[in-house]
């Protein structure tokens, strides 16, 4: 056995610290960009009147301070709510007014064709970003507030016995119980749950952001979901940052098939389907004993013959679907995009945004938008959804 070098014993704790420093420097950078350049583009370029000028200045900088002091102040105390709410409305205002200030250099092109000069060229550029952003986080908020749509899906599973025709699975995912105390919009969507007439409930994650102990109140509506024939539910990211094993034995309390990493077979018009979850993506990472999404233990045992539903939080891991031979995967996370055009960096990560898309031969996979939202308060082109998927044989 070889001794360790002196060397090698100094320079390996140097790693994180290095780590930490480039992250900083990339969030920075991120930060002077999303407010620099709508600070430069809505309050200098303009040539506005002095006042107006250090107005808008003093109120970039204002924020500049506020958007990051309150996610570090709020990170991981669920006890400062109000300050966390602060940060997330900040973050959703500016990545609105950083991209319509972007695309206001289309209108300012349009006007430099036509003959306006600067500084009046600039300014109605300006108030029109303005105007545009505005009237957009106005609409978001009630958005993201609103009970969701119902959204009505047909998926043909050509493995499914005749006597599962039309199964209906109501899918929610992404309700993220979190800072904004929403009881009433929580027991309101429970009740247009129920009232579609459910074979199958699923929850496919990210139920909240916080414990068990600091969102019951807006969890609680759960218990009374309605289903023939089950309630299912998996664990997605946000669980592995808040008691993930707390949820799920919360959801197993209230009646639910918490289904980590395993599944369960149900019956209709002599017909069998199997209905399998897994933990999101993300639990293996979480370290918590007994986590991480393992797609063998959930199918160990099942008739090869019978058709799969798979709940897993991730769109991404419908590779692993595919690998094992499920039929249909239903999936969140990507809330759509939730404010335009962040959907297009989501695609990044993901196969799939949203809706229905094949992958293979057998697997399909339904990405929902997402019943609630997370962080900033809005959603843009994004809307929310409850989604009544009717399974078809073939």
């Amino acid at each position: 056995m070889t001794t360790p070098q002196a060397t090698d014993v100094v320079q390996a704790p140097r790693r994180r610290p290095l780590r930490i420093v480039a992250i900083s420097a990339i969030v920075a950078s991120i930060l002077a960009l999303l407010f620099v350049y709508p600070w430069w583009s809505l309050f200098i370029r303009p040539d506005w009147p002095t006042a107006v000028t250090v107005f808008g200045t003093v109120l970039f900088a204002a924020l500049l301070i506020t958007l990051p002091a309150s996610m570090v102040l709020s990170h991981g105390h669920t006890d400062r709510d109000p300050i966390r709410m602060v940060g997330d409305a900040l973050l959703g205002v500016i990545w609105v007014v950083f991209v319509w200030t972007l695309l206001a250099e289309v209108l300012r092109l349009g006007l430099l064709v036509g003959g306006v000069e600067d500084p009046l060229r600039s300014r109605i550029v300006a108030v029109a970003a303005l105007i545009v952003s505005a009237v957009l986080l106005i609409w978001g908020y009630r958005e993201a507030m609103r009970l969701p749509r119902i959204k009505h899906v047909d998926v043909t599973i050509p493995r499914l016995g005749t006597g599962m025709d039309k199964l209906r699975v109501v899918a929610i995912t992404d309700t993220h119980f979190g800072p904004i105390n929403r009881e009433k919009w929580s027991a309101r969507v429970i009740a247009a749950v129920n009232e579609l007439d459910a074979d199958i409930v699923a929850h496919v994650g990210d139920i909240a952001d916080g414990t068990v102990e600091q969102r019951l109140g807006q969890a609680t509506p759960l218990a009374s979901v309605e289903a023939r024939l089950a309630r299912v539910y998996v664990t997605g990211n946000h669980e592995y940052f808040h008691e993930a094993q707390e949820w799920l034995d919360y959801m197993t309390s209230i009646g639910w098939d918490a289904l980590h990493n395993r599944h369960l077979v149900v019956t209709k018009g002599g017909d069998n389907l199997v209905i399998a979850g897994v933990d999101d993506a993300t639990a293996l990472g979480s370290k918590l004993d007994g986590h991480g999404a393992n797609f063998d233990m959930a199918l160990a045992g099942t008739d090869p013959d019978l058709p799969i539903l798979m709940l897993a939080h991730q769109p991404k891991q419908v590779t692993q679907s595919a690998s094992a031979g499920v039929d249909l995967q239903l999936a969140g996370h990507t809330h759509g995009g939730q404010i335009w055009p962040f959907n297009l960096l989501v695609k990044l990560d993901q196969p799939s945004v949203h809706g229905l898309t094949r992958h293979g031969d057998r697997t399909q996979l339904y990405t929902s938008r997402g019943t609630g939202f997370w962080g900033p308060p809005f959603r843009v082109f994004a809307p929310s959804e409850i989604t009544v998927l009717t399974l078809h044989s073939a």
